[in-house]
């Protein structure tokens, strides 16, 4: 199939199917609907393909799920030539990895960076979807899928005063790009979760202060290298 394209007042494309996000989810469902010979668009507000992984780049940001078993497996080329560094993978080679999925996989020809979805109306008449983006967009297609995975919008916490505090404030899921210094500073961490364990032991390196305790035994947990004998393991699974 091929996308299509009808003049009307503003040239609207014509997909089989559309997907919102080019995180993990979305870059293999662009690899399957190829395989199945469906024309498809992916649309992503990122300025890069990674979802998460894009976003989140706190200090010490890692998947706390093993990194063989993180990997693609619909393809055994993939799983063979890519070597995990660590039994954890740390974010900036999650992300390295994600590149060279899309890359090895020629995916970023249908997808669309910097681009936000901010309609999606179904035809109940025609059976399709028409979307359209921030960009000006008009698309219709068959199908529509939301890859946006449950972690895309940030949980800021209400709480009373907050918009007094005169100092920086940072959310992990929105971390700068650029980084962030934190030597001499006085840091203050809201939560107790997986992204708390990760970034306290890393910021506190160079913080004055960190007011939030973590386990430090939990987070050299996550640090640990990927021997030989695990890559084997990882292998034959």
């Amino acid at each position: 199939m091929s996308a299509t394209s009808s003049v009307t007042a503003k040239s609207t494309m014509t997909y089989d199917v559309v997907v919102v996000g080019a995180g993990f989810a979305g870059m293999y469902m662009l690899h399957r609907l190829r395989e199945q010979g469906m024309t498809a668009r992916v649309y992503e507000q990122g300025s890069g393909v990674g979802g998460t992984w894009y976003w989140n780049r706190y200090p010490g940001a890692r998947c706390d799920v093993e990194s063989m078993q993180y990997s693609y497996s619909f393809s055994d080329e993939l799983q063979q030539e890519w070597d995990w560094s660590e039994r954890y993978a740390p974010q900036p080679e999650i992300l390295r990895y994600a590149n060279h999925v899309a890359d090895r996989f020629d995916l970023r020809r249908d997808i669309q960076l910097d681009t936000r979805v901010t309609e999606a109306r179904f035809d109940r008449a025609t059976h399709r979807w028409t979307i359209r983006t921030d960009r000006g967009d008009i698309v219709q297609a068959r199908y529509c899928v939301m890859a946006t995975g449950c972690l895309s919008t940030a949980r800021v916490p209400d709480i009373a005063g907050a918009e007094r505090f005169a100092g920086r404030t940072y959310h992990t899921s929105h971390w700068p790009h650029e980084g962030v210094d934190f030597t001499g500073q006085r840091v203050g961490v809201i939560g107790t979760g997986s992204s708390a364990i990760q970034a306290i032991p890393v910021i506190a390196q160079q913080a004055a202060q960190v007011g939030q305790e973590v386990s430090q035994k939990a987070a050299e947990a996550l640090r640990l290298r990927l021997t030989d004998a695990l890559r084997q393991k990882g292998h034959k699974l």
